[in-house]
């Protein structure tokens, strides 16, 4: 059956949604932490997605709006652009899915700056039914976000940031069954981050991050507001080493630990409705904290090396624990930086077998990158 004239049922659709992000590789039963607007956890540029989709301590860059905002004002442009288009889900056979992002800034000067972002994520063209299997509707569902962003240097060395995120998903297209109306779900949730740097002119130096990442308010698809469902909170701490040789060639050594904030759902044979009540009725707040007794953990370790800020080889490692989905896998990416103009790709290595082969194999990206005005005197790296 082709992609486009696939069915699902409405509830099907959002309970994917919920868990899309997720891909567990284990028969062992496993009380996964799921959210709703999985797309904001899909690393969502080339360079990040080269290195085990990691980006909170890495060397600044146009795209640091999706990882650690405070990064900006160590950007050695004073702007700059970036574009991503990333299939989704091709190992799959889906050839309507798909991510697509866009990032800028613009440093007013060498202390501060504004950034600003948009990802968008479509599902393709999907036939609806119902719980009987009658057709409903054909829709294409997609979500995207919205960020707004400001930073700000604290001293030679440290930054700050902060972001405002407006989150929209669509995914049912106000259809109805069985006396059930969908509504597109809305959200708002903001970003923190801090960025350390010790790098020198030549972009030799520690680099540390440390993010908090959509902190906001809950989502509901229900037109009645019954259920309304966490969004993928997090925090996110990187730290990375440069060395520089020659001005010529520098490599980049970076590790990356995430925390998921949302609390695992309730899990057993003998759960009661009431178990499940009281776990959609917590507050946001109260969710953070509560999360920090599961075990939903992310990590991710990477490798970049420059020639003559004009050349880069990348390659990562990505992993997470069983309650993020057990998912694992290798990536390699390459870059190249001429005048004001880049370019990156990155690839997600295949592996497993049969029902273990991770879905994401072969997932690819492609950046375009813009650098405007020249460079300033701030330490880092050439913006790829």
């Amino acid at each position: 059956m082709k992609h486009s004239m696939r069915r699902f049922s409405v509830a099907g659709l959002l309970l994917m949604s919920i868990s899309a992000g997720t891909f567990g590789q284990s028969a062992e039963p496993i009380n996964i932490v799921t959210t709703a607007v999985p797309f904001l956890r899909i690393s969502p540029d080339a360079r990040a997605g080269g290195m085990g989709d990691m980006g909170v301590s890495t060397t600044p860059d146009v795209n640091a709006q999706f990882y650690n905002v405070a990064k900006y004002p160590f950007a050695k442009n004073e702007a700059g652009l970036g574009l991503t288009y990333t299939p989704w889900l091709k190992d799959l056979g889906l050839n309507d899915v798909y991510l697509a992002s866009l990032a800028g800034y613009y440093k007013f000067d060498d202390q501060q700056a504004l950034s600003a972002s948009l990802r968008y994520f479509s599902l393709g063209n999907i036939q609806f039914t119902d719980a009987l299997g009658n057709d409903l509707n054909r829709f294409n569902p997609r979500e995207f976000g919205l960020d707004l962003g400001y930073s700000r240097k604290l001293s030679d060395q440290l930054s700050l940031g902060v972001a405002l995120r407006y989150i929209y998903s669509n995914l049912a297209g106000g259809a109805s069954t069985n006396g059930y109306s969908y509504k597109a779900g809305t959200a708002v949730a903001g970003d923190v981050g801090l960025y350390y740097t010790t790098a020198d002119e030549d972009g030799q130096g520690w680099n540390v991050g440390a993010a908090f990442s959509n902190l906001g308010s809950k989502i509901s698809y229900s037109a009645d507001a019954i259920q309304r469902n966490f969004i993928p909170a997090n925090l996110g701490v990187g730290l990375g080493h440069t060395w520089v040789t020659n001005e010529v060639h520098k490599i980049s050594l970076n590790g990356e630990f995430n925390k998921l904030l949302v609390p695992a759902p309730p899990s057993g044979d003998d759960v009661t409705q009431e178990e499940f009540d009281k776990y959609n009725s917590d507050g946001v707040v109260s969710g953070w904290f509560k999360s920090f007794s599961n075990n939903a953990l992310a990590y991710s370790a990477g490798a970049e090396y420059v020639y003559n800020d004009q050349f880069a080889l990348r390659a990562g490692y990505y992993g997470e624990s069983a309650s993020m989905g057990k998912r694992s896998y290798v990536t390699m990416g390459v870059g190249i930086n001429y005048n004001i103009f880049g370019l990156n790709f990155s690839y997600l290595l295949p592996s497993g077998n049969g029902v273990n082969r991770n879905p994401l194999s072969n997932t690819i990206r492609f950046s375009l990158v813009f650098n405007f005005g020249g460079e300033v005197e701030t330490g880092g790296s050439a913006q790829y």
